[in-house]
């Protein structure tokens, strides 16, 4: 597991490789000054090749316009033979993915079970 800080209490990220999944946790604000350290975040854990990256974004309180880019970018990009599943359950995440339709186009969960849970 590894933990990467943004500045001091705007955004936490946390990584967990489990067997078959990787999961990044992010807790905090993802703007214009953290999404840098979010991207990072995602390249790390793609870097094992995981068959499942699970991206919990329960723990954010604000996502910028950026943020989502940095979220519609991943999805595309997704190596090959990887699946993406994102878990968002908080206002201030699915309301930007809804009033940009996004919701169509991002693999999302409500919760970890419901994510960790999809085939």
């Amino acid at each position: 597991m590894s933990d990467t800080t943004g500045p001091p209490g705007t955004l936490s990220i946390e990584r967990d490789d489990r067997p078959s999944i990787a999961v990044v946790t992010v807790r905090g604000e993802i703007d214009l000054a953290t999404t840098p350290a979010l991207k990072a975040a995602f390249g790390e854990a793609l870097a094992g090749k995981p068959p499942t990256l699970v991206v919990d974004l329960s723990g954010v309180g604000f996502l910028a316009s950026v943020g989502l880019t940095q979220l519609v970018i991943l999805a595309r990009d997704m190596p090959e033979g990887t699946a993406l599943r994102i878990v968002a359950s908080g206002r201030a995440v699915l309301r930007p993915v809804q009033l940009t339709g996004l919701e169509h186009s991002l693999p999302l969960y409500p919760t970890m079970e419901a994510a960790l849970a999809a085939e």
